[in-house]
């Protein structure tokens, strides 16, 4: 890019730095010109290329799984179609063996969080300067592709399953019987103000630890490939040692993109399975 970073540290910062819009420090809104620009924008700026990202992909998991449903055969399946049921035959039997209620919403939820999250870590796969290079001729300052590595996507994800918990705690158990699981347990009724606050640290530090989970992760990942990167500009020799590890991470990489897709889907099904459950 024309103006590109100069210095190792400033390509790593570039790369980290997502497309902000919000409001500059001088009252009007736009799109953050640097690094300063979009740290100082403050809690309302918005990481567009999160949201485009992250929608885009959302959009084409539900075109890709739609038109395999309308295209299906009764006969011998399409290499698609066969795809698309193995991936719906591997969440069934997912949700069938860590949800024990009884629920129309939990299967279509766990397909949905696993390729959605899926789709946004493969992402990361994806050469860290092609598409940012793209955007730089294009005038665009910052873009970061992956949105998994946005603690604001991961974090509205796990929120929303934090939201999905309280429904189903609250339509299995009642308001009395939820709050009385948080009021008496595990110690005794007149020990309610620890209970409350055990409970109340177990409840919140599921999203959490759910949305960190994912975002910890996939930043190392990225992290990692960005560091690979610069080996690019150290010559011939330094140059091909990196493509070999750029190679073998990205192998590596595959198996965790799929595997912590799969730990947010399951732990969503878990917690929603202690959700539908009585304690006593």
């Amino acid at each position: 890019m024309a103006a590109g970073p100069a210095t190792s540290s400033e390509y790593i910062k570039h790369h980290l730095t997502n497309l902000t819009f919000g409001q500059h420090a001088d009252g009007h809104w736009g799109f953050a010109h640097s690094m300063g620009e979009a740290a100082e924008m403050g809690f309302w700026a918005i990481n567009v290329d999160s949201m485009l990202f992250s929608i885009g992909l959302g959009a084409l998991f539900m075109w890709g799984f739609r038109k395999a449903a309308s295209t299906a055969t009764a006969g011998v399946p399409g290499g698609w179609q066969n795809f698309v049921e193995w991936v719906i035959e591997f969440i069934d039997e997912s949700v069938r063996g860590s949800f024990s209620g009884q629920s129309r919403l939990v299967a279509p939820l766990a397909l949905t969080i696993f390729v959605w999250v899926f789709l946004m870590n493969f992402m990361d796969l994806i050469a860290v300067d092609l598409l940012p290079t793209l955007a730089g001729l294009a005038g665009v300052h910052f873009l970061k592709i992956v949105p998994s590595t946005d603690p604001n996507i991961t974090f509205g994800l796990s929120l929303t399953v934090f939201l999905l918990v309280l429904f189903y705690s609250i339509k299995f158990k009642g308001v009395g019987g939820f709050l009385g699981e948080l009021a008496f347990q595990p110690f005794p009724k007149w020990l309610a103000p620890i209970n409350l606050i055990l409970e109340g640290v177990n409840l919140i530090s599921k999203p959490v630890s759910l949305s960190l989970r994912l975002f910890g992760n996939m930043y190392a990942g990225e992290m990692i490939f960005i560091l690979i990167a610069l080996m690019y500009s150290g010559g011939m020799v330094l140059g091909t040692f990196g493509g070999l590890l750029q190679l073998g991470w990205a192998i590596f990489h595959i198996l965790i993109i799929t595997l912590q897709a799969f730990i947010f889907m399951t732990l969503t099904i878990v917690y929603l399975d202690m959700a539908c459950q009585e304690h006593h």
